[in-house]
């Protein structure tokens, strides 16, 4: 039997059930991306680098729930800068029908959807210090980040002025287009990435020993499960079940496809091989670029948008050892690279037949578009780095961010959590003087584990 309650709030289901969906693809992004970077970094910190993101799950889900969204979704306290930080607190207000106003879709569910993005975004920046922070400095910082740093930007980027209501400046004053979060997610994570990265150092021995991935199944298994959920990240903006969200699927699907084939004709080309580890990599730099304007292209603008930004971030990662900045995961590489790729190209091959509207250079738009892309992106990069700079600075000098320098060649699993990825030395069949099963479980000492492998993996 149908609730009045939901009855009479005025939801299309269609538009809420794929809501829904989309908020779950975009939760399994998380465990995706913990999978994807825990195979990126060298087997005594994979358990460290999974539990920084859903460590960041957590934390930053709470927090949202909290203040964030008030932040990012509420009445705009002046010149679009920021949302009144009461008016969602709790998101009790959000719980009665009522207060979905004409939205087609309950809004406590848009609530947690916007939360996964930020959630993604805030783990996207711990790999840019992967095998050298502390997990509970990485914790006390994300959650600052998430109300200084990604909130704010997420209120000028989404927050849309209807009605009494004023949103932020760069969507609404500026009229930047950004569909699903190339400035707000990719490019804020990239630019606080690299802030973070200055503020803890290089790991030991970068840019002498070999730091190569440790398991690149992990990789390629995370790679898939990030394109899957993928399609709730940019179809799920759309905010309903209808042309634009298809319009918007098949310009990601094939953004991924040809930033596959963009990052594997370069590495054949230079390196003469394409590797499985490019080809994750191209793949999600075809999907970060995509993520400002899968809205804004047509299909062959999103083939186009992928080759481009695979090509460009391939070269892009080697970045780090010219300049000497340690981006443990390539994260300023691919997702700061690739989101102004993406956020800038809008300007360029826009068209007015896609969903956002809007012309770009060579669709006869010229350069007014251009000009504000440009100028969105710059400012989100400038306020992101200087702000997760500061914080970072300032979580370092109150609890030191960075583990020791032994602990670090030791290996931050075996430190920190007291554990062990992959259980290399089991006495399997050994005696016990014990009997039975809790036999078994006595006597155990992490410390007394043989680390003898960590001197190869450095």
């Amino acid at each position: 039997m149908t609730s009045p309650l939901v009855a009479s709030a005025g939801l299309d289901t269609g538009d809420t059930a794929w809501l829904l969906v989309a908020t779950a693809l975009v939760l399994l992004m998380a465990p995706g991306l913990a999978l994807f970077y825990g195979g990126m970094v060298r087997s005594k910190s994979v358990l460290n680098m999974m539990m920084m993101t859903f460590g960041s799950l957590a934390v930053i889900i709470v927090i949202w729930v909290l203040v964030g969204y008030s932040i990012a979704f509420g009445d705009d306290l002046g010149a679009g800068l920021v949302g009144d930080p009461r008016q969602f607190a709790g998101l009790g207000q959000l719980m009665e029908p009522s207060a979905n106003g004409d939205s087609t879709y309950p809004l406590i569910l848009f609530a947690v959807f916007q939360g996964l993005f930020c959630v993604i975004t805030g783990a996207l920046v711990s790999g840019a210090i992967a095998d050298r922070a502390r997990f509970g400095a990485w914790i006390v910082f994300i959650a600052l980040w998430t109300v200084l740093v990604y909130a704010p930007i997420a209120h000028w980027v989404f927050d849309l002025s209807a009605g009494d209501h004023e949103g932020g400046w760069l969507l609404n004053g500026l009229g930047l287009v950004d569909f699903a979060g190339g400035t707000a997610v990719e490019i804020c994570s990239g630019a606080s990435a690299l802030a973070l990265a200055l503020v803890l150092g290089p790991r030991v021995g970068f840019g002498k020993d070999s730091m190569r991935p440790h398991n690149l199944t992990l990789v390629m298994l995370g790679a898939g499960l990030l394109w899957f959920g993928w399609f709730g990240f940019n179809a799920g903006s759309a905010l309903g079940a209808d042309q634009n969200a298809a319009l918007v699927f098949v310009a990601t699907l094939l953004a991924g496809a040809a930033g596959t084939l963009g990052w594997l004709a370069v590495e054949r080309f230079r390196d003469g091989h394409a590797t499985s580890l490019g080809a994750a990599s191209g793949m999600v730099a075809g999907l970060v670029a995509i993520t400002p304007s899968c809205g804004a292209v047509s299909p062959m603008g999103a083939l186009a948008m992928g080759v481009v930004a695979g090509a460009i971030c391939s070269g892009a990662i080697g970045l780090k050892y010219r300049w000497k900045y340690d981006d443990s995961l390539d994260v300023v590489g691919v997702h700061m690279v690739g989101g102004l790729v993406g956020t800038f190209g809008i300007g360029l091959i826009g068209t007015s037949a896609a969903p956002s509207g809007v012309d770009g250079l060579f669709y006869g738009g010229g350069f007014d578009q251009l000009g504000k892309q440009v100028l969105g992106g710059g400012v989100v990069l400038a306020y992101a780095f200087v702000v997760s700079g500061i914080l970072g600075l300032l979580v370092h000098k109150l609890m030191g961010f960075r583990v020791d320098e032994e602990h670090e060649i030791t290996g931050i699993d075996l430190v920190v959590h007291a554990e062990s990825a992959y259980d290399l030395h089991a006495s399997a069949g050994a005696r016990t003087t014990g009997h039975g099963f809790l036999a078994g479980l006595t006597h155990h000492d992490p410390s007394q584990h043989d680390t003898s492998h960590n001197e190869e993996n450095r």
